[in-house]
């Protein structure tokens, strides 16, 4: 699928802003799963010194300098990508899988089998667990706290009742995602970024920044690794299809770690089940080949599309536009 993506944002100052530095999250990476055929990132007024590094989490951050006073601002981020997903919902597909699937030849059937026989959940959470003279493991970082996903006892008992003793780590993991899909309201303008997730537990309603922090917070809580995922959708959906929560805006999900299918294993998904609770999807990987991934952290505050220090324009107004389309053929 060829996806063309315009994520468009503007800044009205009052007063001006003299002097600023700017960083952004807005250019996909190349993976596995989704190929970057062209990009670009529009600034207006023109601004100096752009530059773009790899993050410590292997994104594509971008910096700028504003050195002149302006009263407005736009960013406009272009790119054409090519993703690769697995097709279909792998929610549904892995409910259909066959318990005999044999050695798994496919994202699905490796999905299923990791369902029905992978891991217990508490073999994963072991593994991050402290233990003297014991290496190390890059991904325990995604097992503690953040400042948007806490570890809490709410989030716990919440999650307990998907983990019970002894299941593989996968299963408890899509049903989690799939009951805060069917617990929580999304509702447009209830929450703010700054809205705890615990606050959105309690109230069951909010976006799907909000519910992929909750997810987070749970499986954290529980001891697993677990990443934010930044990204889009495709705005429009195929005939007959109906229409994704989400689309027209910038989206959000989760991805935990399977340690049984991580590792040196050379699989592509390294090892990642990516988990959608705003639309309950689920896939190794990437939910979907509908799905364009922007940037992983341990929460939105690694990976917020824009942030800047400004000399001046203590107020300002916001605007953002983001269209995903297909690309005709």
């Amino acid at each position: 699928m060829l996806l063309r993506i315009t994520h468009e944002t503007r800044y009205d100052y009052a007063p001006g802003v003299d002097t600023a530095q700017h960083m952004a999250h807005l250019q996909p990476p190349d993976t596995p799963y989704q190929s970057v055929l062209s990009h670009r990132i529009d600034v207006a007024p023109p601004c100096a010194d752009f530059d773009t590094r790899l993050d410590a989490f292997g994104n594509h951050r971008g910096y700028w300098a504003m050195s002149s006073f302006h009263q407005s601002m736009e960013v406009s981020a272009h790119s054409e990508v090519r993703t690769h997903g697995p097709q279909g919902d792998l929610v549904d597909a892995m409910a259909r899988a066959s318990d005999a699937a044999g050695n798994a030849g496919s994202d699905i059937e490796t999905l299923a089998l990791a369902r029905r026989a992978g891991q217990a959940w508490e073999a994963a959470r072991d593994l991050f667990c402290y233990a003297a003279g014991k290496a190390g493991d890059a991904v325990s970082e995604f097992s503690y706290a953040s400042h948007h996903a806490p570890v809490d006892a709410a989030f716990a008992a919440y999650a307990a009742p998907s983990f019970a003793a002894g299941r593989p780590l996968a299963a408890a993991a899509c049903e989690l995602m799939e009951r805060i899909h069917r617990d929580f309201v999304y509702e447009a303008l209830s929450t703010e970024i700054s809205t705890p997730a615990l606050e959105v537990l309690a109230d069951r309603r909010g976006v799907c920044q909000d519910f992929a922090h909750v997810l987070l917070a749970c499986l954290r809580s529980l001891g697993l690794a677990a990443r934010y995922v930044s990204g889009y959708m495709l705005t429009e959906p195929p005939p007959g299809q109906p229409r994704l929560t989400g689309a027209d805006a910038s989206h959000a999900w989760v991805a935990v770690y399977l340690p049984e299918l991580g590792g040196n294993r050379g699989l592509p998904h390294g090892g990642w089940l990516d988990l959608d609770p705003t639309n309950n999807r689920a896939g190794l990987g990437t939910p979907g080949p509908d799905y364009v991934r922007l940037a992983v952290g341990r929460d939105f505050a690694d990976v917020s599309p824009l942030r800047g220090v400004l000399q001046g324009g203590a107020n300002h107004t916001l605007q953002v536009r983001v269209t995903v389309a297909p690309v005709d053929a």
